[in-house]
């Protein structure tokens, strides 16, 4: 069982402290992502309420607005650069684990804390 096997409660041990320390990194990659896109939100407002967008090129429209252009490029850059990825870290990890973990009638939660499964009745 669980309580007596010690690598079981090793790797529980090992999984809910990995877990935990990928939760900072996470919280200020999520805070880096919410600041980006409501400074690219109110830039977008300014610029589509603006009534000199209509009236110029595109890309002249753009260059009037360089609030919006520089946070729109920086959001793009932090997609390219992967944020939507370290935003769901930790639940990325835990789900390749719960993955894993299925071939042994087991799981895990979001924390990294095992669910031992009852074992299958063979008749």
């Amino acid at each position: 069982c669980f309580t007596s096997s010690p690598d079981l409660k090793a790797f529980e041990r090992r999984l809910t402290e990995y877990i935990a320390c990928l939760q900072p990194a996470t919280g200020r990659w999520r805070m880096i992502l919410i600041v980006v896109s409501v400074c690219t939100a109110t830039g977008a407002w300014n610029w589509l309420i603006d009534p000199e967008t209509q009236k110029v090129s595109f890309f002249t429209s753009l260059w009037n607005h360089p609030f919006f252009t520089i946070s729109c490029i920086t959001l793009i850059g932090l997609f390219f650069a992967g944020i939507h990825k370290r935003v769901v870290a930790p639940s990325i990890i835990a789900a390749r684990c719960r993955t894993v973990l299925a071939e042994y009638n087991m799981s895990c939660d979001d924390t990294g804390k095992l669910i031992l499964k009852p074992r299958p009745h063979v008749q």
